[in-house]
């Protein structure tokens, strides 16, 4: 796949993650984790601090309106950013009982949004509180802000970290990384399902993500996956085939397309952001 080459855009974070592209903004949104700040980068090369603290913002999405919708480990919870900047609060529990720290979000193009919830940010003060799980479990959940309804999607993952939908939005690519916590017997693979509704069907491994292991990736418009790893992104077709590679010089966390033809991808590595053009789009 043909890319130019890699530009480092900017080197603000301490641990930098989830990029949204706001075409209204012609800028990236991306969170620095473990600063609980989050950062703006103008395409004219400014940037800016865009929010400080996050609580502790992980991934992020934008809706159909255009909306920034976060991942919060310090709230434990999924907010949303108004078009006049004041934030809402979407959900922040299941059945009563805190969600463990919401880790990446999808926004469907039917509203509804569907984000992981790993226990990253409770593990310890670093990304988050320390606190107990009260789910006792890492799921996939769906959840709708027109009517508040939440349902367990998926629970057959041990550490769901990045997700993504097939572009005809038929199937959902979720990131297991349970590797990190369970070296002998854990994962570090791409699993795929059929979305059901609101529900996901029987899932099957699609590939096996290395070195490191598979945190946020993105899809382009003809279905390959840009998945990141230890040393780059990788790039697999609609079969689960590794076809190519981007260097990146530092540990890869998240990717997404952008730029006014969809075909810049922006990747964020350890502390910096990063741009190559590419001869596909999002």
């Amino acid at each position: 796949m043909n890319a130019q080459s890699l530009e480092r855009l900017c080197s603000p974070a301490i641990w930098a993650e989830g990029p949204v592209w706001l075409p209204q903004q012609d800028a990236v949104v991306f969170s620095d984790v473990k600063g609980n700040r989050m950062f703006r980068w103008a395409r004219n090369g400014e940037l800016s601090l865009w929010r400080s603290p996050s609580n502790y913002a992980n991934g992020n999405a934008r809706d159909s309106q255009g909306r920034v919708v976060s991942c919060e480990h310090g709230r434990r919870a999924i907010s949303r950013t108004e078009h006049d900047g004041s934030i809402t609060l979407l959900v922040e529990r299941v059945d009563g009982k805190r969600f463990n720290s919401p880790n990446d979000v999808v926004v469907r193009s039917d509203g509804t949004l569907w984000f992981t919830d790993p226990p990253y940010g409770i593990i310890g003060d670093e990304e988050g509180y320390k606190s107990e799980s009260q789910v006792i479990g890492c799921y996939l959940y769906c959840f709708d802000p027109r009517d508040g309804s939440l349902n367990i999607a998926a629970s057959d993952l041990q550490r769901p970290n990045g997700l993504a939908f097939s572009p005809d939005e038929r199937l959902l690519y979720v990131a297991d990384m349970s590797i990190v916590d369970f070296p002998t017997l854990g994962r570090r693979e791409l699993r795929v399902y059929p979305v059901e509704g609101r529900k996901l069907g029987a899932s099957r491994h699609f590939a096996q993500v290395a070195p490191g292991f598979p945190d946020g990736f993105c899809l382009d418009a003809a279905g390959n996956l840009f998945c990141s790893c230890a040393d780059g992104i990788t790039i697999f077709n609609p079969q689960g085939q590794k076809i190519g590679k981007i260097a990146v010089p530092e540990r890869v966390s998240n990717c997404t397309f952008g730029g006014p033809e969809g075909n810049e991808l922006y990747i964020t590595a350890t502390t910096s952001l990063y741009r190559v053009t590419l001869n596909t789009h999002g």
